[in-house]
């Protein structure tokens, strides 16, 4: 267009944005892996992106709203036939920047996952020019760093089918594609720009923020490959002075507490994954971590002690963080470790009292006498490892049990366990604040103990309204008999085997409802003492719930089993038609209670029964034993 002045990439992008509230900015944002400074190989140098025709730099406002932004809708909704259209009628906006990152179209569809559109858009460019395909925003991307980051491998193959110098091209942060796939998880662009991707164009700072970024995305099965290829990866750095170990260090627990989930649903799920030829991810983790810990154990003392110490001492965060695997995966090899203190002189146990991992803290049994030597270190104010037990967990621990009361519950178990660790002499030392162990334990858990003995008062007083309301009703029951009496006095259905079904579930819900009143009454008249919690309220709750189900049951059972007697006195077409839907709708209470209430009887019964278990020392972890 002559005599008017051709506007800027970045100008043409602006009036992309501008010109219809239904036009999307594409952009890219990767959160770049940080590189070492200790690199010593400079990346290979990204090829300039193809210069834009004449054709393309005189385009205006009018060409950009006539061809660019029809293109760019197109390419979001994946309309091919509509961006053939644009095309056929002006080639050039094939290469012009369309959004306001500079993205073309081929990045807009790419992003998009638009498979069959990208397909036939590649179709159309290599019969121009290939080189296209390399054509980047603002940011440096290329349509395969969005074609990544999308995860769709199909796409990706289309490209570098036509041009297989693309997943040598750096993008945002000088990162290739591969780095791109890895840093948002996507497992099957990972293994497919693995195979496609030189490896000689890649350097130690590469390698390392690969392996890394795998492992902070789950992906262990790509980080055992990298680290098999390249072993040394194990003493290496990423930007953030951190090394593969570090990395795994802080790693969530998987299997969690025995109350997150249950053991059908775990054999279901291990189930699944065997049917399906997979094996659990936590044993390719056991696997990383023994390959990394083997590369590091082959240094010198102080040199493993860099390693694992700097920039922050990794085995306390895993003992924080509740990775056992992993500190029985290192100290089992490495013995030495279990002396290691932090700078409060606090060892993998003392943190593992803190942030309550039972199962860290059982291997101390594995100890033998050397838990003793252990067990008599104190932090820098004089705490010992039972003013830890006397300290309120941290709150995203203390949630891992419903409702305070089985907080308290879990809190005194804790405070018990450890008690039989250390010495008497130890069990009353003071800190330097002259607190006691129990006196610290009192202080802190006076707020908690009070929140219990709330919820227990309520829970109480709330179910035994509900059990005299039964009682009251199923009492009047006994003396309103079905079908009445006879001028004797006797039940008119006294022979029926019905009646007599009756009878019994009428005294069961009876006698079980005022058993439950009982209960619920001894709860609200409790001192509601720290040791009332352990076992003593939480028994007397669960047997009042329990007793209250079965008074609800039986009641049910008893109105239905009247329904029937009294209707097969009728008439003979309706005898069964109206008692069976009865049936059916007495036990919707029943299932509703169920379901209500039986999420909290089960997690007091594992509170009360099963949580003894959790601080008994079991099949040896750490230094299994040996048999010839």
């Amino acid at each position: 267009m002559s005599g008017q002045q051709p506007p800027s990439g970045s100008q043409v992008s602006q009036q992309a944005s501008s010109s219809s509230s239904t036009t999307h900015d594409v952009t890219l944002s990767i959160i770049p892996s940080p590189t070492s400074s200790s690199a010593t190989v400079p990346p290979p140098p990204r090829p300039p992106p193809p210069p834009l025709s004449a054709a393309v730099i005189s385009s205006s406002r009018a060409d950009f709203l006539k061809f660019g932004l029809p293109l760019y809708k197109a390419a979001l909704e994946g309309n091919w036939p509509a961006a053939e259209q644009i095309l056929q009628q002006s080639p050039d906006w094939i290469r012009h920047p369309i959004a306001k990152g500079g993205e073309r179209v081929l990045h807009i569809a790419a992003a998009a996952k638009r498979t069959h559109f990208v397909k036939e858009l590649v179709k159309l460019m290599i019969e121009g020019n290939i080189d296209d395909l390399a054509l980047s925003n603002d940011a440096k991307n290329t349509a395969l760093c969005l074609a990544a980051t999308s995860g769709v491998v199909e796409i990706a193959k289309v490209m570098v089918d036509n041009n297989g110098a693309l997943p040598n091209i750096r993008g945002s942060q000088d990162m290739t594609p591969l780095q791109m796939a890895v840093l948002l998880g996507r497992r099957d662009m990972v293994w497919y720009l693995i195979g496609v991707t030189d490896n000689n164009q890649l350097t130690d700072v590469d390698r390392i923020a690969i392996l890394t970024s795998s492992i902070n995305t789950n992906l262990f099965d790509v980080a055992n490959h990298i680290l098999k290829e390249h072993p040394e990866l194990a003493l290496l750095r990423d930007g953030k002075r951190e090394t593969a170990l570090h990395a795994l260090a802080r790693k969530p627990v998987r299997s969690g507490d025995y109350h997150e989930q249950s053991i059908w649903k775990t054999l279901v799920g291990l189930g699944g994954k065997l049917a399906q030829g997979k094996f659990p991810q936590q044993s390719l983790e056991l696997q990383l971590v023994q390959r990394l810990w083997d590369e590091v154990i082959k240094q010198e003392d102080k040199n493993i002690s860099r390693l694992i110490g700097s920039p922050w001492r990794l085995l306390f965060i895993a003992a924080k963080c509740g990775n056992v695997e992993f500190l029985t995966t290192l100290i089992r090899t490495y013995p030495d470790l279990i002396w290691k203190v932090d700078e409060e002189n606090r060892s993998i146990f003392h943190i593992a009292i803190i942030n309550r991992h039972e199962e860290i803290f059982k291997l101390i049994y594995e100890l033998g006498a050397i838990k003793d030597l252990i067990a008599v270190d104190k932090d820098g104010n004089d705490n010992n490892m039972l003013h830890l037990a006397g300290a309120l967990a941290p709150s995203h621990r203390l949630n891992c049990v419903s409702g305070a009361a089985l907080q308290m519950q879990r809190e005194l178990l804790w405070f018990k366990a450890v008690e039989k660790v250390v010495s008497s002499e130890y069990a009353e030392a003071e800190n330097k604040s002259y607190k006691t162990p129990r006196a610290l334990f009192t202080e802190r858990h006076e707020g908690l103990r009070a929140k219990g003995e709330e919820w227990m008062k309520q829970t109480a007083q709330s179910c035994s309204v509900v059990a005299a309301l039964i009682a009251t009703v199923v009492f009047a029951a006994a003396f309103t008999l079905p079908g009445g009496i006879d001028s004797k006095g006797t039940p008119v259905f006294v022979n029926r085997r019905l009646f007599i079904v009756f009878a019994i579930c009428n005294a069961l819900s009876l006698f079980s409802s005022c058993a439950a009143i009982l209960m619920f009454l001894s709860i609200l008249t409790s001192r509601y003492a720290e040791h009332d919690f352990l076992k003593s309220l939480p028994l007397k709750l669960m047997l009042g719930l329990t007793g209250m189900f079965i008074s609800i049951v039986t009641m049910m059972a008893a109105f239905t089993v009247t329904s029937f007697i009294t209707f097969r006195e009728g008439v003979k077409s309706v005898n069964w038609i109206i008692p069976i839907p009865i049936a059916l709708f007495a036990a919707v209470p029943v299932a509703l209670f169920a379901f209500q209430q039986y999420p909290l009887l089960l997690d007091i019964y594992k509170s009360t029964y099963r949580s003894w278990s959790l601080f008994q020392p079991t099949k040896p972890k750490l230094f299994p034993s040996y048999s010839s």
